[in-house]
């Protein structure tokens, strides 16, 4: 009985962390912008998920994303420690305008073998209703955040 008592407890803690689809076996979606926004978005709803220690919350912002946004992370960039973070990451940012509207979504995702040559991060910009407006190796998040290439390409929270 104390064996069942554990395993719930555990499942009670990953649902409520956002992971039970990973605990499930939901898998990570291919390197395709529609199904990137639906993982994100429906199976496991990146709200959820949480916030690195040093940006919870809405913060301001001078990037081209907004002059606020929000970032979450799945579980494995939540929790890398250092760099290159695991295939699997995924970072989000949410951009806002100056009234607090979320204007666009733009996802960092690691895939492994993807783009080599920048991280093997897969690029995703969508507007607020989650339609496509690039996605890939998408040459402008690449340039911008290929300054941060020793911080694993993030620009928001450095690991160490």
């Amino acid at each position: 009985m104390k064996k069942y008592a554990i395993v719930a407890g555990c499942a009670l803690l990953a649902l409520g962390l956002g992971l039970l689809p990973a605990l499930a076996g939901d898998p990570l979606p291919a390197a395709d912008g529609a199904a990137l926004w639906e993982y994100i978005s429906k199976t496991t709803p990146y709200q959820k998920w949480g916030q690195f220690p040093d940006l919870k919350g809405m913060v301001p912002s001078k990037a081209v994303h907004g002059s606020n946004v929000q970032i979450f992370a799945n579980q494995p960039a939540l929790t890398a420690k250092k760099t290159p973070l695991a295939a699997g990451s995924i970072i989000v940012k949410e951009g806002m305008d100056d009234t607090h509207k979320v204007n666009q979504i733009v996802v960092m995702y690691k895939v492994k073998g993807f783009n080599p040559e920048a991280g093997d991060w897969f690029w995703a910009k969508y507007d607020s209703s989650g339609k496509v407006g690039a996605a890939g190796k998408v040459g402008g998040c690449i340039s911008c955040h290929e300054r941060k290439a020793s911080n694993d390409y993030v620009l928001a929270h450095i690991f160490k």
